[in-house]
């Protein structure tokens, strides 16, 4: 039935196109060096910060979820955040992630913190709405691959930290309301709702 039609759905902070540009050149030269491991690689056209993953809303839903977005979107006012050095999941051990580095670059300064309320802000304004919390505390990162099997996973996870990825920050003045499609070819997003920060009029 239409009506039990649901959207899979995901809130986060989209990458400038240079800050993608390099994890792609970052990724590929991962690939070319070790061809033989499997695994699934981030597009660059899908590289993003999630803030939070909602998982099945029924369409129904959208617009309430829509506007917890922008409700949590008004609080924050623009800010920059920091891309900067590589790592693992887990940190020890056979690694099954690859991400890379993330925070609030005014932390670094001890000036306030954004990143953090943000999402505390979109957690609030979310169970608000009747959707769920999420029960991990936020590690915010942005995963490059998802490795699929252990053989060589280790020389690649520490080829991947040694190249490293210098310190680079870019503005943030909006969230993103997400729709994933998933498919044989990959995830496809979907724009669904922009909602900016510190301003209280929604941009569809």
């Amino acid at each position: 039935m239409a009506g039990d039609e649901t959207y899979r759905t995901f809130i986060a902070i989209e990458l400038p196109p240079d800050i993608r540009h390099r994890i792609t050149e970052h990724i590929d030269q991962l690939r070319t060096a070790f061809p033989q491991v499997r695994a699934s690689w981030s597009r660059a056209h899908n590289l993003h910060l999630t803030l939070k993953f909602l998982g099945d809303v029924p369409v129904s839903r959208i617009p309430a979820l829509s506007d917890a977005c922008d409700e949590a979107a008004r609080q924050i006012a623009p800010f920059e955040l920091l891309v900067k050095g590589c790592g693992t999941f887990p940190p020890h051990g056979k690694p099954k992630v690859l991400w890379i580095g993330i925070e609030d670059a005014a932390a670094s300064s001890g000036s306030r913190n954004s990143l953090l309320p943000l999402h505390a802000s979109l957690e609030d304004r979310c169970a608000a709405a009747g959707l769920a919390r999420e029960s991990r505390a936020y590690h915010p990162h942005l995963t490059i691959a998802r490795l699929r099997e252990a053989k060589d996973s280790r020389p690649l996870a520490e080829q991947h930290k040694q190249i490293d990825f210098a310190p680079e920050t870019f503005a943030v003045t909006e969230i993103v309301l997400f729709r994933s499609e998933l498919s044989s070819q990959g995830s496809k997003h979907t724009v669904l709702a922009r909602r900016a920060l510190g301003d209280s009029r929604a941009r569809d």
